[in-house]
């Protein structure tokens, strides 16, 4: 029998990485608050690999932080190893990794929900979404409980309609021996959501006292590194080593004899799985070329002797897993102690939400992380953040806050969903963003701190800190363009030693520091007068010297962007009247919706020729 069990500002239904970030973003910004989840164990849960970051998802990990989410500081304080992918590379591509204590993040995060004032977490199965005249009214739970809400975040991860697929043998279920959620997938379905049908997977894991680790590559950690969180003042220290192995010949052997047994093969398998994150099966058959591939073996946790291995996902049977493992050097003896997976589950399609992450047509009802069509926990953590904070936003009487393509990557990534649609799990890679180089991980609080304080969830205290951080920034270039080092032996035997031309009269340290052979901190012996800065300040004068012309080059194409996303365009925009637009671009136009010309131009379908005609008709019609 229903009851009453109590009334919300906003609801969220699941409690992993997307979920947590949403329910204490619309907490923080005073909603009353429930988070539910079908296990109050599998709370910010790592399923996969249990590691934070890396290309591009460590730079979406500081913009969560930097507009005021929890995932950086759970994560520099459950940090095991800390590395700094693509150091050799520009700083438009190098992204902070932390391997992450799993069991020790699940605990950081349940406690950080548990102990947010105007948030109720609950173990319970939401059911049915409840709307009346277009608007969500309420949630209705397996158990019968009723609760009132103003709107509702759906980050139901893979639970929503999940099954689990090992060879032959499947169930519903979710990850980690969970069940899965199959009724909330029906009522989505009768409110008029779109459901398709997504799969990802994991690795076996392994008992690391089975594993022959002197036989593998090892991979230490790193040090004096900044950490995730730009709050956070103790380094995090990296006290555990991973290590690298490769698979052979003979486990392509095995592999492919026995494809046939393999449910993606099959045709048992329907979900539309990642592409840029295949099972070893999939890498097999689509690089028949490769010799071998890598495969990381990865603590989950200082209290385990669970190991993954990451590079092995598949969906084969057992035996056959074992095999695989076996066959690889260091692996000759390994315990699987869990075989890999594959899990399929239903998700939106993107293109029927706003920038806000709220449903065109379904009031008070938005989404978030793999609801969305999205792959990995950062990306989720981002869509949650903006999804909680628009949900509050909306119960509380404001209008929503959306961040566009050149503000952050978690712009590239809702944009990119919003108006291009996805038709497989979407991951966040560098290459996604035209303005890279201004979008770097190190400078997130400069780009986004003003818009956290703007939402509510970054106080203007921190804002000033960061103001004050730049602006010592600023005062460092504007001194080494005064400094001229003057002509002598010592100066030209200097630069002869660091493999760079001598020079003929005295030259600006600015202009020096920006020789490739030379920089901010190795030109200190130079500058008797230089003062001693924080050490991410002095990278940020470093970066900003000698990358000048190339970030204002961007800076310059994302004023150009800003222009064009401040074309506003009518949601009730008749585009069957619009002369000279191709039916293609017509149908695609009124079916997304878009709210600026930019972000007209970014949807497929519509050419060039077709935004002409549109400004045209715009201009003749005084918009």
């Amino acid at each position: 029998m229903d009851y009453h069990a109590g009334k919300y500002d906003v609801a969220v239904i699941g409690a992993g990485h997307a979920g947590i970030e949403a329910a204490l973003a619309a907490a923080r910004l005073g909603a009353k608050t429930a988070c539910f989840t079908i296990n109050l164990d599998a709370v910010g849960n790592l399923p996969c690999n249990p590691s934070i970051g890396g290309t591009a998802k460590g730079c979406l990990v500081r913009e969560i932080d930097a507009l005021g989410g929890e995932m950086a500081k759970a994560a520099d304080e459950t940090c095991i190893q800390f590395r700094l992918l693509n150091r050799g590379k520009g700083p438009a591509v190098q992204s902070p990794r932390a391997q992450a204590d799993r069991k020790a993040y699940q605990a950081r995060m349940k406690r950080a929900l548990e102990n947010q004032p105007n948030l109720e977490l609950k173990q319970a199965e939401i059911i049915e979404i409840v709307a009346k005249n277009g608007k969500i009214v309420a949630l209705k739970s397996s158990l019968g409980a009723v609760f009132e809400v103003g709107a509702v975040v759906i980050a139901s991860g893979t639970f929503l309609g999940g099954r689990i697929i090992i060879g032959d043998w499947s169930r519903e279920g979710g990850p980690d021996g969970m069940f899965a959620t199959t009724a909330l997938a029906g009522s989505l379905t009768a409110l008029g959501v779109g459901l398709r049908r997504f799969k990802t997977g994991t690795p076996p894991r392994v008992n690391v006292r089975s594993l022959d680790l002197a036989a593998m590559e090892i991979q230490e950690g790193e040090r004096d590194l900044a950490p995730f969180s730009f709050a956070t003042e103790t380094i995090p220290k990296s006290v555990a080593a991973c290590y690298l192995t490769y698979t052979n010949a003979e486990t392509h052997r095995i592999i492919r004899e026995n494809l046939h047994r393999s449910p993606l093969f099959s045709g048992d398998i329907v979900g539309v799985g990642p592409r840029y994150c295949p099972s070893i099966e999939d890498k097999v058959v689509r690089f028949a070329d490769k010799e071998r591939h890598p495969v990381f073996v990865e603590p989950t946790g200082l209290g385990t002797g669970e190991m993954y291995l990451q590079g092995l996902s598949s969906s084969l049977p057992e035996d056959v897993q074992n095999e695989i493992v076996r066959s690889i050097r260091g692996l000759e003896r390994a315990e699987i102690m869990r075989p890999a997976y594959a899990i399929e589950y239903d998700c939106a399609d993107p293109l029927e939400f706003s920038a806000a992450l709220n449903h065109k047509k379904i009031g008070g009802l938005y989404g978030a992380g793999q609801f969305l069509g999205t792959s990995g926990y950062e990306e989720a953590a981002a869509l949650g953040l903006v999804a909680g904070a628009n949900a509050a936003r909306e119960t509380l009487g404001l209008p929503p806050v959306t961040i566009a393509r050149h503000e952050g990557y978690v712009g590239v990534l809702i944009d990119d969903l919003v108006t291009k649609g996805t038709n497989e799990p979407y991951r966040m890679m560098t290459s996604r963003s035209e303005y890279r180089l201004i979008l770097r991980q190190d400078n997130a609080d400069s780009r986004l701190s003003r818009i956290g304080c703007k939402i509510g969830l970054v106080t203007p205290e921190m804002v000033a800190i960061t103001e004050n951080k730049y602006k010592q920034v600023e005062a460092e270039i504007a001194r080494l363009r005064a400094v001229t080092v003057h002509l002598s032996p010592e100066l030209n035997a200097f630069l002869e030693q660091n493999g760079t031309s001598p020079v003929e009269t005295g030259v600006r340290l600015y202009e020096l520091i920006k020789r490739p052979q030379l920089g901010y901190f190795k030109t200190a012996p130079l500058d008797s007068e230089r003062p001693k800065l924080h050490r991410d300040i002095a990278e940020q004068v470093e970066i900003a010297v000698k990358y000048e012309g190339y970030i204002r080059r961007q800076e310059a194409q994302a004023r150009d962007f800003e222009r064009q996303e401040n074309r506003k365009l009518a949601v009730d925009l008749d585009y069957s009247v619009v002369p000279n637009l191709r039916t293609e671009a017509r149908l695609k136009l009124a079916a997304v919706r878009p709210q600026s010309l930019g972000q007209a131009g970014r949807i497929s379908g519509v050419n060039p020729a077709d935004i002409a005609a549109l400004m045209i008709y715009l201009e003749a019609k005084g918009g």
